[in-house]
């Protein structure tokens, strides 16, 4: 193995769009998928806001002994994997089924699936409780149904840390990659939407209020008030590049390059949060100076406190305002598990373009030391970015990728709302 660990695939489910292609248009044009909550009546809660996957019929893409043992978050899940295989070229028979696994990250599991089992409990009884209950809630049952489906034995797992968890699971998907593994299926799908996932939900205090879906996300803004929840995610094929040139790959998204992982100091105790330390872990890891990075992908948590740590984080290891920054979840609320591995599926067709994509609604607050990419995408060269997620509980993540060697790069295919005139 050459130790380096490119991205061949990518599949996408996202309330901005059904597979990468419609996302990455939605996203450059600073569509914004925000709008009341419709999977469940939230009249009865102080918010009432998400961004949610809509028109995704599960039965338009999957057998129909999978539906009523799957929860929406898995049936998402499946779909992303599918469509990333595919993106990749990969067929059953391509690579010996123990050289492939299947590594992903899940925030509350099969919340939806859970509660509809609770409700026939209640009010009918245990024996109306499906079997199905047992798996189709748990946190790991994504990695499980998609191996099943694809027939992957090889080293899988799941991550469970919050927001960020999808950026955990891609770094250990890195790890099985060098340890051995040809391939792993890697990334995050959550979907909680639902009215027990939002009492969860709720419980973070972090959730805006807001009624107006152009003014209830806004980060690192001054009239910053919380976040909004989404569902969705993305999955990514990682593959050891050697392993990929055999079979016949010729060209890939990126290079999964460096990775950084922090836990925030106890509450109180004066010291710095852990989200500086991780972007230098990641560097490190990646072997790049901090004038290498070309863009940044923010977490983005919308609260004062939390937006001041993040820009001077930002600002102290690569230069206050010296790189652009962009927030691309305004226009799909925070994923939870599937946030960091959308943002780096943005941030991979961001270097394949040289395009940054735009935070939405946001009147950026001059007090933070950061250039953020506001109204209309940027045009740059990206060679490399990096990419943030922080999880309730002081989870810090970071995670660089970088571009393809010559000769291996997926060829543009930038928007054609956004293309230059002949």
């Amino acid at each position: 193995m050459t130790g380096t660990v490119v991205v061949t695939g990518v599949g996408v489910t996202s309330p901005t769009g059904l597979g990468a292609a419609d996302h990455w248009t939605a996203t450059c044009q600073g569509r914004a998928a925000i709008d009341r909550v419709t999977r469940f009546d939230p009249e009865r809660y102080p918010a009432r806001l998400a961004g949610e996957v809509r028109g995704f019929v599960a039965e338009e893409h999957l057998p129909s002994r999978l539906i009523p043992q799957t929860d929406r978050m898995t049936r998402l899940a499946l779909v992303a994997a599918d469509w990333a295989l595919a993106d990749a070229g990969v067929s059953r028979g391509d690579l010996n089924e123990f050289d492939i696994g299947v590594v992903t990250a899940s925030s509350s599991g099969g919340f939806e699936f859970g509660e509809g089992e609770l409700r026939n409990l209640w009010s009918k009884g245990g024996q109306y409780v499906s079997a199905y209950q047992s798996y189709a809630w748990f946190y790991a049952v994504n990695t499980g149904q998609i191996s099943i489906r694809h027939g992957l034995r090889g080293p899988s797992g799941v991550l469970v840390s919050d927001q960020a968890g999808g950026l955990d699971a891609i770094a250990q998907a890195r790890r099985k990659i060098r340890k051995g593994a040809k391939l792993i299926v890697s990334g995050g799908v959550d979907a909680s939407l639902c009215s027990w996932g939002w009492a969860a939900l709720l419980t973070s205090g972090r959730l805006s209020v807001a009624d107006d879906p152009d003014r209830a996300y806004l980060p690192f803004d001054a009239r910053a008030s919380g976040h909004v929840p989404g569902e969705g995610g993305a999955l990514l094929i990682l593959e050891d590049a050697a392993s990929a040139r055999e079979r016949g790959v010729s060209g890939w998204y990126g290079e999964i390059a460096g990775y950084g992982a922090t836990f925030d100091p106890r509450p109180g105790s004066d010291r710095e949060p852990g989200l500086r330390n991780a972007v230098r872990l990641a560097l490190r890891d990646a072997r790049a100076d901090p004038g290498e990075i070309d863009v940044v992908f923010a977490d983005a948590a919308a609260t004062p406190e939390l937006d001041r740590a993040e820009a001077e984080a930002i600002a102290a290891v690569l230069g206050p305002r010296a790189v652009p920054v962009t927030a691309p979840k305004t226009m799909t609320g925070r994923l939870n598990s599937g946030a960091g591995p959308l943002d780096l599926v943005t941030a991979l067709l961001a270097i394949r373009d040289g395009l940054v994509p735009p935070t939405a609604n946001v009147a950026p607050d001059p007090g933070y030391p950061i250039d953020l990419v506001v109204g209309a995408p940027r045009r740059r060269a990206v060679r490399a970015a990096l990419v943030l997620a922080r999880g309730q509980g002081g989870f810090n993540s970071a995670v660089v990728v970088r571009a393809p060697e010559p000769g291996h790069a997926r060829p543009p295919a930038v928007p054609a709302e956004l293309a230059d005139p002949p």
